[in-house]
């Protein structure tokens, strides 16, 4: 009998899971990766190998909570891989404020302190926490612990956690966290071996979620990601940075409350809100529509806008590091990054970049561009094992 370690990533409309073999060794073998989506409309589950064949799919004909989702897949596992023992699962957590800077094993003490942090993250926490309570539920005695997606940023510089607003606010939590810290993570683990004299580097995480990352000797020091998820780049539906004196217009001209300006910032801007075409680089990048050509023109500018910022708190820049689907995918969008930052001393290797790298700079480029193929889940795996181990 094998122990494994379930990852999970409860959304609002899907729960993302994955499977580790905790071998002889420290390593962990992948098992499989899949998902429950459409939770909330016509749910399917889908499971794939590693080496991405389908392995299982099912059906329902409507929507099903996270409770039964999780008990689905569960289910699947123990029916369909018998030498398999699930011993522990971990969690993507979107926050865990001030108080957690570690993985941290799951309590109903620490479940009630969480609960306390939805204010700071409405639309991403309370599902998180829906998916721990219901396996706590289903399966009492199997350890769990919260993976939190703002820890790895707990470094960034005093200065940068702070917005210029009465000292109070930053007392009561309102400052600059940093997000995507799980894949960030990963990737610091990996820069030596592709990076090993790299000091100052910046990593791109560039997908429908998107933002940006100074490492200094792979900590983070600042990030495009502030308060919550909607800050920095544009992405898929939301807009990044935005001037706050235009919500308050939409407020007292156009009579939008926090509901509406939600929705708008959520899921109607971003690639979408601009091109009007959709939310999908691929979709974009195969359409002759100029705002098509302008949504991707706004996407780059403020890539290479950040990372000119990021450069300058680093003090120099020794490498750039591309990853998340758009970033692993999407030989253009680098190019047009690379292009932008011939000044920082990037010059891109268009053969390299055309097969995906991993390395797209050429020789002589005084600063190095890398592609970097991220695993949250499987730094959510490490942290579990490591986080149980360590309680003994």
């Amino acid at each position: 009998m094998t122990n494994a370690i379930l990852v999970f990533n409860a959304g609002s409309s899907s729960i993302k899971f994955a499977g580790y073999a905790q071998t002889g060794s420290a390593e962990l073998e992948l098992l499989g990766k899949g998902q429950v989506e459409g939770l909330r409309t016509v749910a399917r589950f889908v499971c794939d190998s590693p080496a991405g064949e389908r392995l299982a799919e099912h059906r329902w004909s409507g929507p099903v909570s996270h409770a039964l989702a999780l008990d689905y897949v569960i289910q699947w596992i123990e029916a369909n891989a018998p030498n398999i023992k699930v011993t522990a699962a971990g969690h993507r957590v979107v926050f865990g404020g001030t108080s957690y800077t570690a993985p941290t094993r799951l309590s109903d003490q620490v479940v009630a302190e969480l609960d306390r942090l939805i204010p700071f993250f409405p639309l991403h926490l309370p599902h998180n926490l829906a998916a721990i309570r219901a396996l706590a539920e289903q399966h009492p005695t199997l350890p769990q612990v919260a993976c939190f997606d703002n820890t790895f940023h707990h470094t960034l510089l005093p200065v940068a956690q702070w917005f210029a607003l009465p000292r109070r606010m930053f007392e009561q939590g309102i400052r600059r966290y940093g997000f995507h810290g799980l894949s960030y993570e990963y990737i610091a683990t990996r820069l030596p071996e592709y990076v090993p004299a790299g000091s100052r580097v910046v990593v791109a995480h560039l997908g429908s979620g998107a933002s940006m990352c100074a490492l200094r000797d792979s900590r983070s020091i600042e990030s495009t990601l502030g308060f919550s998820g909607l800050d920095g780049l544009p992405m898929g539906t939301r807009p990044g940075a935005i001037d706050p004196g235009v919500l308050l217009y939409l407020m007292q001209t156009q009579g939008m409350d926090a509901k509406a300006i939600e929705k708008l910032l959520y899921t109607e801007s971003g690639l979408l809100g601009v091109s009007g075409i959709s939310n999908d680089m691929r979709d974009l990048l195969t359409n002759d529509d100029p705002r098509a050509r302008e949504a991707i023109e706004l996407f780059t500018y403020h890539i290479a806008k950040q990372l000119g910022a990021l450069a300058a708190v680093l003090e120099g820049l020794d490498a750039i590091v591309f990853t998340a689907g758009i970033g692993e995918k999407s030989p253009e969008i680098r190019k047009l990054v690379c292009q932008r930052a011939r000044w920082l001393g990037v010059r891109l290797d268009e053969e390299a970049n055309a097969r995906g790298g991993p390395r797209i700079s050429t020789a002589d480029s005084s600063v190095s561009a890398w592609v970097i193929p991220t695993d949250e889940e499987r730094m959510i795996a490490i942290h579990t094992q490591r986080t149980l181990a360590t309680r003994g």
